[in-house]
């Protein structure tokens, strides 16, 4: 039963320090970006730092994941364990992040009429420290990004957030050489609109998890069509595909096979079509007669 979700963690589990490692990182190189961005006034420091709370939280967040999918596994009160607080986190980081950067947003409309004077070299400086702080934590995560999906995500969140600290470097680099206070807002600003579509994207698959719709790469219909077409089988029914947590995709379905089948065949010819084709190792596949199939068209849902 619980194969493919001990593989899942085990993956994980091999980068744990890394993700450790990278998490100090983060808060360490946070706490500077906002102490300095409070003093200066630098809404692009303080717009990156949002972001920068956003790589934080998910690499919290996939810390999180490896420790309660090593140690929180299924039980029989907790028949799929803890593994869905990481979706549960994710929606509350994509809340939060909304709240962020629409703060931003005002701010920056306010100043956009009378941009006030923003330091320029503590706001280069502390873009430099962020762009070596990413390259550390990039650096760290690179290779378990091949392996695991988990890893993967804070992976990403650590590009993206190498990007906007190049945002803040152009911002500082620019107010030194020319003095134009418009520089800080507007970069601010794009770096907040930057985080948005990242926002919605990460709400939309959590929304998507958590309401078990079938992922976005699985085409249901085609696999209804598919498992029906092995041999043996007359009617597939009761077909759910869904995502546990991200790189967990599960499955069940109701396979009516003729009366000269071999059910053991049709089982294993049906696991192995979900796990070769699709990617889907856990798969719950209830083999019946025909006679047994209309009870199920009985059920009211």
């Amino acid at each position: 039963m619980e194969h493919g979700h001990g593989a899942h963690a085990g993956a994980s589990g091999r980068y744990l320090w890394r993700l450790g490692a990278a998490l100090g990182v983060g808060l360490a190189f946070l706490v500077v970006e906002v102490v300095v961005g409070a003093l200066t006034g630098s809404l692009a420091l303080i717009s990156d730092a949002a972001h920068m709370l956003t790589d934080v939280f998910g690499l919290g967040i996939s810390l999180i994941a490896i420790v309660l999918a090593r140690g929180s596994g299924p039980t029989f009160r907790r028949t799929f364990g803890m593994y869905r607080g990481e979706v549960l986190a994710a929606l509350a980081n994509a809340v939060l992040l909304f709240g962020v950067a629409g703060y931003v947003l005002v701010e920056a409309i306010g100043r956009i009429s009378e941009p006030p004077a923003v330091p320029g070299l503590p706001v280069l400086l502390t873009a430099t420290a962020g762009i070596a702080a990413n390259l550390v934590s990039f650096g760290l995560l690179r290779s378990g990004a091949k392996e695991s999906l988990n890893i993967r995500g804070a992976y990403l969140e650590v590009l993206a957030d190498l990007i906007g600290s190049f945002g803040v470097l152009l911002s500082g680099a620019i107010t030194i050489l020319t003095g134009w206070r418009y520089a800080d807002p507007l970069i601010g600003v794009a770096i907040g609109l930057f985080v948005l579509p990242r926002t919605a994207k990460l709400a939309a698959r959590a929304l998507r998890i958590l309401f078990q719709h079938a992922p976005a790469e699985v085409d249901v219909e085609k696999v209804s069509h598919e498992l029906g077409g092995l041999t043996g089988v007359a009617d597939v029914h009761d077909l759910h595909v869904w995502t546990l947590t991200s790189g967990m995709e599960v499955a069940s379905a109701h396979l009516a096979v003729d009366p000269a089948a071999e059910p053991a065949r049709v089982l294993a010819a049906a696991q192995a079509l979900l796990a070769e084709r699709y990617s889907i190792d856990h798969a719950t596949i209830q083999v019946e007669t025909r006679e047994s199939a209309r009870r199920c068209q009985e059920l009211s849902w």
